[in-house]
């Protein structure tokens, strides 16, 4: 079946229902989890991480930001990646559902450096926060281009090192790859989600665009599993 894949869908996301929760939300956070773990996402934000700090002192201790942070696992794995490279940081995750934030906090109750809060990105409360890097993970698919200019305009301008970005390539293969994987999955939701969250996602020209557009200072680098990893520096 042919898809097409020119423009980005508006089609919305069962995920994007902020008042879900319960076991189909939780169970859903973390298969998605493991999914983003056997594909490699997870590597593709933490050596983002590892560009922007790269001659950074380790004397002092580093903001990061997690937008749609889920259930925290990715700031866990920068926790423990902190840890073990003598890193101070202070991990906040932020996301608009208040049931994931509830689970990562359960879920990270031995990482004191480790925050999630209920927060609108688009608030004036969000917008009065101090970071050094922002993270944006399968994140900014779920906005409209025009939500996304005001959106990464104001992190950039707040954000001291940079932001690292981790999104999906909007193509046919991916779109076809996934649907072979589907079948191994159990979990509708992700699989419905996932194939619109392809069709959602962008090519490189809407990046270098954006880039253009907002005249940032930025790296676009293609990653497995059909990935752009998206950094941009001050």
């Amino acid at each position: 079946m042919f898809i097409d894949t020119i423009y980005r869908s508006n089609k919305t996301e069962i995920m994007d229902d902020f008042s879900m929760k319960g076991e189909l939300l939780r169970d859903t956070l973390d298969k998605l989890g493991n999914i983003n773990k056997w594909l490699g996402g997870n590597r593709v934000t933490l050596s983002g991480i590892k560009r922007l700090l790269k001659g950074k002192p380790k004397d002092k201790t580093y903001t990061i930001i997690d937008l749609g942070c889920g259930h925290g696992d990715i700031l866990r794995l920068i926790a423990d990646f902190g840890r073990k490279q003598g890193y101070k940081f202070k991990l906040i995750g932020i996301d608009a559902n208040q049931d994931a934030i509830d689970y990562a906090t359960e879920l990270s109750t031995n990482y004191p450096e480790l925050v999630f809060e209920n927060k609108d990105i688009f608030s004036e409360d969000f917008q009065k926060m101090d970071y050094d890097i922002a993270l944006a993970t399968l994140f900014l698919h779920h906005f409209k281009t025009n939500e996304l200019e005001v959106l990464l305009k104001q992190l950039a301008s707040k954000a001291k090192l940079g932001l690292v970005i981790n999104d999906l390539h909007r193509s046919e293969i991916a779109y076809g790859l996934f649907k072979l994987l589907s079948l191994v999955i159990s979990n509708q939701m992700i699989i419905d989600d996932g194939l619109t969250s392809i069709l959602r996602a962008f090519k490189r020209e809407d990046l270098e665009n954006l880039s253009k557009n907002l005249n940032l200072k930025s790296e676009i680098h293609w990653k497995w599993a059909f990935r752009y990893q998206w950094l941009i520096k001050k």
